[in-house]
């Protein structure tokens, strides 16, 4: 018997998108917050709001039930009530307008799921079970918060401006080099503030240090 899917997982850029949040309690206080660090437009379709909702000037918020096929008009949709029937009222609608929704605690209603992020700055690990339990999801990722630390933050704005002069250098920023500056100790010299020494290493393991230097081995495609 053939295994079951897994999830594909992806980033999704919702920049000025709007997004549809109904309910209005903390578990969507803390999806709003989430998309609105996404840069979406949120609206918020609830009765009655929690202040990190009601508060906001930047959400527009609905005092009133969700309507039949409201979902329709949004590129994303969540759902974060305790009814199963507005949950799958609001799935039914996303399936027939095809828009993707996620259904808080509610699998059986939901075309995607939420990792469990840890953040850094731009640098984000997230940590997903499929579903299965968001307990286990938030473990890890509470554990991986630990190890990526502020350095990882610093590390990656290097490897950024590294990654810009590549490119001009060579037409494309996948070279031979990385994981070995990587694993030769880039992190730990960012840690402590030698920055430059770090720099130095990176460009010479990617060949950047002169221009006569022949480019590195392109990778494989």
């Amino acid at each position: 018997m053939p295994s079951a899917p897994t999830p594909y997982p992806v980033n999704l850029l919702l920049a000025d998108q709007p997004v549809l949040v109904v309910g209005g309690g903390p578990v969507a206080a803390r999806k709003v917050e989430a998309l609105l660090r996404a840069g979406a437009r949120v609206t918020v379709v609830a009765p009655a709001a929690a202040n990190a909702i009601a508060e906001r000037s930047d959400v527009t918020w609905l005092r009133r039930r969700y309507q039949p096929a409201e979902a329709g008009s949004y590129r994303l949709v969540v759902t974060a009530t305790n009814d199963p029937a507005v949950n799958a009222r609001v799935a039914a609608d996303c399936e027939a307008a095809n828009v993707f929704v996620n259904s808080a605690d509610d699998p059986a209603n939901c075309t995607f799921t939420l990792p469990s992020v840890a953040r850094r700055g731009h640098v984000q690990v997230a940590v997903s079970t499929g579903g299965q339990s968001p307990a286990l999801a938030r473990w890890l990722r509470q554990r991986i918060e630990r190890e990526v630390d502020s350095g990882y933050a610093a590390l990656l704005e290097l490897l950024a401006e590294a990654r810009a002069e590549a490119k001009a250098h060579y037409g494309t920023s996948e070279v031979t080099g990385w994981e070995a500056a990587l694993d030769g100790g880039l992190l730990e010299l960012v840690r402590v503030g030698r920055v430059d020494e770090a720099r130095s290493l990176l460009r010479g393991h990617l060949g950047l240090h002169a221009p006569e230097n022949e480019p590195t081995e392109a990778l494989a495609s």
